[in-house]
């Protein structure tokens, strides 16, 4: 198919693409990685495209002490290869399984984030380290949390007139582990289960706290506080218990061809349970 007519502008400053976004019938075009197919199937019928990608502001990759600031300009591929990836290392551990080389070269992290597919990667890690969303709008910017910014399957709390521009990942600090693991049919699929965990240990190596997150298992990102699960055990094996026993509350995506809620439900166990305890390693490491 091909996508019903719409207008193209490409303004080269925010208050123009708000400008633009102010009737509501607008859609932001950043990488369009996502975009471009959904009008393709006419799944999506915006009257104007509003295309980001001359905005230099949005553009900014930035380090702080306590954030790595992303703008809704950069490319993931550009973040994958990025110095300031390294002071997140989560991102470094999903972003080589958001697509292909080819696909995040052209796509950005603030559209993925957006964009809100359930089973996509960046989301997840957004939610599990509890990244900060800047989004632009008529009544000026706001700043929401990645647990209240995803709201349900390519639903986010951006409204029409809204512009998301940026989002800050919080620095790992000493004492922090990072584990990410999916299971997909193929290298750059989207994941038919998905984990993300963040352990952090004390000086005497006991876990203070402990967080784990599912994709491709519901309609949104889900993280639970495992902490207790840690200051038990952080063996494997030991765990797999009471990751079975969370897959039956937060599993709740349908099957499809590809694997019922069952299926799901065995390997979101088995993959949280593996990479929980990697995380809590690498954290007394």
């Amino acid at each position: 198919m091909k996508a019903a007519p719409f207008a193209y502008v490409r303004p080269a400053a925010l208050d123009d693409v708000l400008a633009e976004l102010a009737d509501g019938n607008g859609k932001v075009l950043a990488g369009g990685q996502s975009l471009v197919p959904v009008l393709a199937m006419r799944l999506g019928r915006p009257a104007t495209l509003v295309d980001i990608g001359s905005v230099a502001e949005l553009g900014s990759l930035d380090r702080g002490a306590e954030v790595v600031r992303v703008g809704a300009g950069v490319r993931q591929r550009r973040l994958e290869r990025s110095a300031e990836a390294g002071a997140v290392p989560l991102l470094g551990l999903a972003l080589p399984f958001v697509g292909h080389r080819e696909l995040r070269s052209r796509g950005t992290v603030c559209g993925s984030l957006a964009h809100a597919d359930p089973a996509a990667e960046l989301p997840a890690v957004a939610s599990c380290l509890g990244a900060t969303l800047e989004i632009a709008g008529p009544g000026g910017r706001r700043r929401v949390p990645a647990k209240e910014f995803f709201v349900g399957a390519m639903t986010t709390g951006v409204t029409p007139e809204e512009v998301l521009v940026g989002v800050e990942f919080p620095v790992a600090g000493a004492g922090e582990g990072f584990g990410f693991g999916e299971i997909a049919r193929r290298h750059g699929d989207f994941a038919l289960a998905g984990v993300v965990t963040r352990v952090r240990v004390g000086g005497d190596g006991a876990v203070t706290d402990a967080r784990l997150t599912g994709f491709g298992i519901s309609d949104r990102p889900v993280t639970s506080d495992v902490t207790s699960w840690l200051q038990d055990t952080t063996d494997e094996q030991r765990l797999r218990a009471a990751t079975r026993e969370l897959a039956e509350q937060v599993v709740d995506t349908g099957g499809d061809s590809h694997g019922s809620r069952g299926y799901r439900r065995r390997l979101f166990s088995v993959l949280a349970a593996r990479e929980l305890a990697n995380a809590a390693r690498k954290a007394r490491a």
